[in-house]
């Protein structure tokens, strides 16, 4: 799946994404709506990782979608 599909599939997607990614807080999963690069934010946020690590690791998280 390409970022395009994942925000156009973002409530079926969302549940998956809260999996992966525990600590994302509803209110971060609100606001990113799919966004690739809101989302990465917030990664890197919660996670204290690097911007492209986490870019790296949604990329990867898609692909398997």
């Amino acid at each position: 799946m390409n970022w395009d599909q994942v925000e156009g599939n973002w409530e079926q997607v969302k549940g998956k994404v809260r999996q992966k990614w525990g600590k994302l807080t509803d209110d971060d999963l609100e606001t990113a709506k799919g966004h690739k690069q809101e989302l990465a934010g917030r990664i890197q946020e919660r996670y204290g990782i690097e911007r492209d690590k986490a870019e790296a690791a949604l990329d990867d998280f898609a692909k398997k979608l």
